[in-house]
């Protein structure tokens, strides 16, 4: 899977959860709060993607994430490594 396959699962996640993101044209550099996530948003924002792409791994492993894309990019990479 790519990191935009991976950044397009976050998209699709969050425009489930999150209210009002319907058409909103997302890109790597957003960050969840900004865009008006609340804490639980953010965490089954997470949840829901790691479900999707059959990932376990503590959600604190991407608390450090800054913004969309390094979510992506931290997702990605831990998807390569167990795929390794």
């Amino acid at each position: 899977m790519t990191l935009e396959d991976i950044f397009a699962t976050i998209v699709d996640h969050t425009r489930e959860v999150v209210p009002g993101l319907d058409e909103y044209a997302f890109r790597f550099t957003d960050s969840l709060r900004e865009l008006g996530a609340n804490s639980i948003e953010r965490s089954e924002v997470v949840m829901l993607t790691l479900e999707s792409l059959s990932l376990k791994a503590p959600m604190v492993e991407f608390a450090k994430a800054e913004n969309m894309g390094e979510l992506a990019t931290l997702m990605h990479a831990r998807l390569s490594a167990c795929a390794a």
